[in-house]
C-alpha cells in the first residue's frame, strides 16, 4: 500500500551522473540521453511519471552537452536568443498546454536552436499534452521519445541503500524491502523517507529500524 508523507523537510537534490542508478525502468532513457548527438533533428522528448527521474536525466544531459535547464513556464520571460546560443533542456512542457504565450515561446526556441540540441521533459507524449498551437504540436510530435517507467523495486532499493549510506546510517536488512513495499514509487519519496527516518531516530535517540519505519507510517496516516 502506498503512503504519502507530507512533512516539511529540507531538500538538497543531487543530480550528478554518479548519483543516478540504472535499472530496467530507466536504462533506455539514459542511453538516449548519453547518445544525444545522434538525436534525429537534434531533439528528444523525455516522458515519464513524476518522480521517475526526468529532472535528474535533464541535468545529466545538461552537464554532458553544456546545456541550460529551464522550466517551460519561464520561457515567455526569457531572452530566447540568448538561451538558444547552446543546447537547452525544457522541463515540464506539458504543463504549458493552453498557455498561448508559453507555447509560442517554446515554438520559437525550437526554431532558434535549429537542431543544436533540445531536450523536452513531460509526463506524457506530445499528442496528449493538449497543445493549442498546431506548429508547436507538429514539431514536438516529430521528436523522438524516450520513456521512463516508474522506479522498480531494484532501483528504489539501490537508492534507499545509497541515501542511508550517505548519512552513515547502518540499517537492518529487513528495512529496505519494508520501505519499498509501502512507499510511493518515486526517487523523491525515497529521499523523503530517509530524511525523516534519520531526523526521527535522532530526535528519539533510537536506531533506524523497521519498527521505527512502522511508527512513521502510523504518524503519516494520522496526519
Amino acid at each position: 500500500m502506498s503512503r504519502q508523507l507530507a512533512f516539511d523537510l529540507p531538500s538538497g537534490e543531487a543530480f550528478r551522473r554518479a548519483d543516478f542508478f540504472t535499472s530496467p525502468a530507466n536504462a533506455q532513457a539514459l542511453a538516449s540521453i548519453e547518445a544525444w548527438q545522434h538525436w534525429p533533428g537534434g531533439k528528444l522528448v523525455l516522458v515519464g511519471p513524476e518522480g521517475a527521474g526526468k529532472t535528474h536525466l535533464a541535468h545529466i544531459w545538461a552537464e554532458i552537452a553544456g546545456a541550460e535547464v529551464i522550466a517551460a513556464h519561464r520561457l515567455p520571460e526569457t531572452d530566447l536568443h540568448d538561451l538558444a546560443e547552446g543546447p537547452v533542456a525544457v522541463e515540464n512542457a506539458d504543463q504549458i498546454a493552453g498557455d498561448r504565450e508559453a507555447e509560442v515561446a517554446l515554438f520559437h526556441l525550437h526554431n532558434l536552436l535549429d537542431g543544436r540540441g533540445l531536450l523536452v521533459t513531460a509526463a506524457h507524449s506530445p499528442r496528449d499534452w493538449g497543445v493549442a498551437l498546431p506548429d508547436l504540436l507538429s514539431r514536438m510530435q516529430a521528436a523522438s521519445v524516450a520513456q521512463l517507467d516508474p522506479p522498480d523495486d531494484m532501483l528504489l532499493s539501490a537508492v534507499l541503500i545509497k541515501l542511508f549510506a550517505d548519512r552513515q546510517i547502518a540499517v537492518p536488512p529487513n528495512l529496505i524491502p519494508y520501505l519499498v513495499s509501502r512507499m510511493d514509487r518515486s526517487i523523491a519519496a525515497a529521499r523523503e523517507w530517509v530524511k525523516f527516518l534519520d531526523a526521527r531516530a535522532l530526535a528519539l535517540g533510537r536506531p533506524v529500524t523497521r519498527a521505527l519505519a512502522a511508527e512513521v507510517l502510523d504518524l503519516a496516516e494520522a496526519r
